[in-house]
């Protein structure tokens, strides 16, 4: 039975001991997680109560603030807005400590290498989100626009307009992240290609009955010359 204790049991038993000395550790970077949960969502809160206490939301109104969010697609106040930033900066920082408490060498590298990607990661979400907000804002803008000048496909041209400024945002926040870095003068071509497309077909289908009654007039006018001849 030798060979059972070699190949079965002692294998078990060893990875049985090097799991219960790693156990501390283990349980110390879960601690450390579930806390930075917890605080990311109490200090998030706190602090969204804070800036509302400090009548931040009052002023955001006066310069028109949660106007032009509303008409970017987001509902939620400034105070708001701001604690739920800190409260998922807080929850992604505690995560990498609790990452780095593993004291796991491949998890660490990774770590490491995350922290260093961390400011590329930050200026990419800041442009989509700039994108978000433009997007829904121009698309708003075209939408009444078309409404205003009595073209029928108004829905349709101010989402292409929308989705074509979403797309762009990508394409730069994928740049700068190292991703797709040829493919950015491309989507700017194709999309400001579609986005003078979409003004052509507005312009051409908003001055359509302007150019009937032009062309109506100039004929009735050469009739009655004709006529009067």
């Amino acid at each position: 039975m030798d060979w059972l204790n070699d190949l079965i049991i002692e294998p078990i038993e060893v990875y049985f001991n090097n799991f219960l000395l790693y156990l501390p550790t283990l349980t110390s970077a879960f601690i450390i997680f579930i806390l930075g949960i917890i605080l990311s969502v109490l200090l998030s809160k706190l602090l969204s109560r804070i800036l509302r206490f400090s009548k931040l939301d009052r002023v955001s109104q006066k310069l028109n603030i949660p106007e032009a969010l509303l008409k970017g697609g987001i509902k939620d106040t400034l105070s708001g807005i701001i604690g739920k930033i800190f409260g998922w900066t807080l929850f992604v920082l505690f995560t990498l400590i609790s990452l780095q408490a593993m004291k796991l060498k491949p998890v660490q590298l990774l770590v490491e290498r995350l922290v260093l990607y961390l400011p590329y990661i930050f200026t990419a979400l800041l442009i989509m989100l700039f994108g978000y907000l433009l997007g829904n804002f121009i698309g708003r803008a075209v939408l009444i626009t078309c409404v205003n000048a009595g073209i029928k496909t108004a829905g349709i041209i101010s989402r292409f307009a929308k989705y074509a400024i979403f797309f762009f945002a990508l394409s730069v926040a994928l740049e700068q992240l190292g991703i797709g870095k040829d493919t950015v003068l491309v989507t700017f071509a194709i999309t400001f290609g579609g986005v003078v497309l979409a003004l052509a077909i507005s312009f051409g289908l908003g001055g359509k009955d302007l150019a009937k009654g032009f062309m109506e007039k100039r004929l009735n006018g050469e009739k009655d010359e004709i006529d009067y001849l």
